[in-house]
């Protein structure tokens, strides 16, 4: 609709943008977020590793407009993926419903 009929609508679900790490931590950034991000049911799609590139599953929780991801099994987390495996069902949508697609920052 954004594209085709010109509506004054965010055009897509929220992409990844980028990261920062932090100790216990990443916060991630997207694009497409329209008025806000937002969790749906269990956001087990979560998976982040360190240095060792070893992904775990990890929570997720909103802070602002970023998304705040971490694991008990993780010090110093380095990547960060979202909907990685084959029977994923997605949690991370912004507030106009769109999904989130998924990604990993190793790419």
């Amino acid at each position: 609709m954004k594209n085709d009929y010109n509506f004054d609508i965010v055009p897509s679900g929220p992409l990844y943008k980028g990261h920062v790490n932090y100790n216990n931590y990443i916060v991630i950034d997207f694009d497409y977020k329209g008025s806000g991000l937002c969790l749906k049911g269990d956001s087990k799609d979560f998976e982040i590793a360190g240095i060792d590139e070893v992904f775990y599953n990890a929570s997720a929780k909103i802070i602002g407009d970023k998304l705040i991801v971490s694991s008990k099994c993780v010090i110093n987390p380095k990547h960060v993926r979202y909907g990685w495996k084959n029977w994923v069902v997605g949690s991370l949508f912004n507030k106009e419903g769109l999904p989130a697609s998924s990604f990993n920052s190793l790419n």
